[in-house]
């Protein structure tokens, strides 16, 4: 089972945010200013965006954002009724992964693409729970562009909530419990914003 290493627990346990039953750690300028416009860019041009149908209220209707999914061979994904057949690395995204693996020790073989346009387009409340992740899934998620707001509440005591801003370069890691005990989302909001990117990086089975 994959696992972050002691050396990036000790290093930045500074940026572990004080969540009961999971293990989360917020760690800003992940990605250097120096190249966080140029990757946003190139992975606006470079992806293979695409915007699924979903099924709301008995409704077909749009997702409110785009998204594309990168993979090593055969690593399909499922997840809200629609399977993801993996497309070939990207340099770029090859390029994070390796860091990204240096950095925590854990090993990443797929990351998901999120593209959000504006204010409007949002990420319900769910847990990264698909048994294709296995039993205490890495998550390591990446932001470029618009900060936005991001918001986690645990699952059976409501009234445990945390809400944090997610800046340009910045990485968000959710590691052991945390899946199992808290949800997370990316709200909606009215104020006029710039397209955000957002890359999760995970191990799938």
């Amino acid at each position: 089972m994959p696992q972050i290493s002691p050396e990036f627990q000790n290093r930045f346990f500074p940026y572990q945010l004080p969540m009961p039953e999971a293990e989360v750690y917020l760690v800003p300028d992940f990605i250097s200013r120096e190249k966080q416009a140029s990757l946003q860019e190139a992975l606006t041009q470079k992806a293979a965006w695409r915007q699924e149908k979903i099924r709301m209220f008995g409704k077909q209707v749009d997702q409110p954002r785009l998204t594309a999914w990168y993979a090593d061979a055969g690593k399909a994904y499922t997840y809200s009724g629609l399977t993801w057949e993996p497309l070939p690395w990207l340099p770029e995204l090859a390029e994070l992964r390796s860091q990204l693996e240096k950095t925590t020790g854990a090993p990443f073989n797929s990351v998901l693409l999120n593209l959000y346009r504006h204010g409007q387009d949002s990420m319900g409340w769910h847990a990264d729970d698909e048994p294709e992740l296995g039993q205490n899934p890495i998550i390591a998620s990446l932001s470029l562009g618009q900060e936005r707001t991001f918001s986690f509440r645990h699952r059976l005591q409501k009234e445990l909530k945390n809400q944090l801003v997610l800046p340009s370069g910045s990485l968000l890691l959710m590691a052991g419990s945390t899946q199992h005990y808290w949800h997370h989302q990316l709200p909606k909001t009215t104020k006029l914003l710039q397209p955000r990117i957002n890359l999760t990086f995970r191990f799938i089975y």
